[in-house]
């Protein structure tokens, strides 16, 4: 799913993660890309950041913080003083 909640609205929403849930539950994979952090982290169990079309990192529900993606998808170093301040 490609942004399946941009521009619509609350209940729309609700909707959307309702259906992700389902599937799911029935032991379906699905793929989610949004923008949206909180989204991201609150449906995923598993997150990959993307930069340049290249993996910037790969994350699970309990490590991942807004943080730690943005990181991943800035292509911040390990050596950088912002990197070294999320961990």
């Amino acid at each position: 799913m490609d942004e399946p909640t941009r521009g619509i609205d609350v209940g729309a929403k609700v909707e959307v993660y309702e259906l992700v849930n389902r599937l799911t539950d029935q032991g379906r994979a699905v793929v989610l890309v949004s923008s949206e952090l909180p989204e991201l982290m609150g449906m995923s169990d598993r997150i990959l950041m993307l930069h340049a079309g290249r993996i910037g990192g790969e994350f699970g529900r309990a490590e991942a913080t807004p943080e730690k993606l943005m990181a991943a998808a800035l292509d911040i170093g390990r050596g950088s003083v912002v990197n070294s301040l999320i961990r």
